[in-house]
Parts: C-alpha cells; structure tokens; sequence
C-alpha cells in the first residue's frame, strides 16, 4: 500500500471518528488525544504491512485500545483529582513595575538629605560610615537621618496602604 498518501487520506478522512473514539475511552480531551497520537505512530510504523486504508482504520482502533488498556492496567496513571486546589500565588507581570513606581515616588516625597541616606543605604549597600564621608556628615548624622526617613516612610506607606510586598518591611530595615 501507497504509505504517505494512504495514510494521510486516513488522516484526514477518519481523524475526527478516531479522536471521538478515543475520548470516549478515556474520557479527556487531552488524553484521548495522546492517546491517539501513540496510536497513530505505531499505526505507521506497521502501514505497509496493512492491506488497504479500512485495514489501517482498524489497527488503528485497536492499537488504541490495547494501549489505553495498559494505561488502564498500570499501578499509577500520573495526575490525581483532589478536592482542594494547593493556594498558588500567581505572578503578576506589572506587579514589580508598579511596586519600583510606588517605592520610587515615595522616596521623592523625602528631603534631600533622607533620600540620599535611604539610596545610599538600602540601594548602594552603603555602610553608614561611607555615607557620611560621601555626605560629609558625621555618622551619627546619617543614623538619624536614615531612622527619620524610614519613620516617616513606614507612616506613608501605612497611610496609603501601598503594595504588599512593600508593606512586608513596616517592621524591618528596609523602604
């Protein structure tokens, strides 16, 4: 038999009865699917050894059905059902966006002063001794600098209810 045109005449001619077949074994869109596609491969690693295209039809339905059985047979059948879906936090893709706006115009609402020691300190990784030699200002200058920004961001954040990854660091060290 003629093996690439037969068996895409199958195809296209008895794709659609084959699939139905299938779901109706296994009862998902999804697996019937596989289910066909497994059946399909073997189906043409065999097709010229088939007599005619309604031969093919046939071996097809019956390969099919012999592996749907040794999927059937087996001890596990990979995805379980369950009541309770697991909680996931889905991510969402402007979240970090807004939440950098957020921060950002939160620090602009600080003085001068406040915001160069939070930068320096919580985005340049600064200590506060180096601070104070690029501010040159004393140590303890940039200690209360930095403990009045953080008061006062706390209080914005807490008045605005802001992000809630931003929210998380009320009670840290960090804006």
């Amino acid at each position: 038999m003629d093996t690439p045109e037969a068996f895409d005449r199958l195809l296209r001619d008895r794709s659609a009865a084959l699939l139905r077949t299938a779901y109706l074994l296994t009862g998902d869109r999804h697996l019937a699917e596989d289910l066909l596609q497994s059946a399909l491969t073997k189906t043409f690693q065999r097709w010229s050894t088939l007599r005619d295209e309604a031969a093919g039809e046939a071996y097809v339905r019956k390969v099919m059905v012999s592996i749907y059985t040794r999927w059937w047979q087996r001890k596990w059948n990979g995805e379980r059902p369950t009541a309770e879906l697991p909680d996931v936090e889905l991510l969402d893709p402007y979240g970090a966006a807004d939440e950098r706006e957020y921060v950002r115009r939160l620090l602009t609402s600080l003085p001068r002063r406040q915001r160069a020691v939070i930068v320096l300190r919580f985005y340049e990784d600064m200590s506060e001794k180096d601070i104070a030699e690029a501010l040159e200002i004393s140590t303890g200058t940039v200690k209360s600098t930095a403990s009045a920004a953080m008061t006062r961001l706390r209080t914005m954040i807490a008045e605005e209810q802001g992000p809630a990854r931003v929210r998380q660091y009320e009670g840290g060290d960090r804006p």
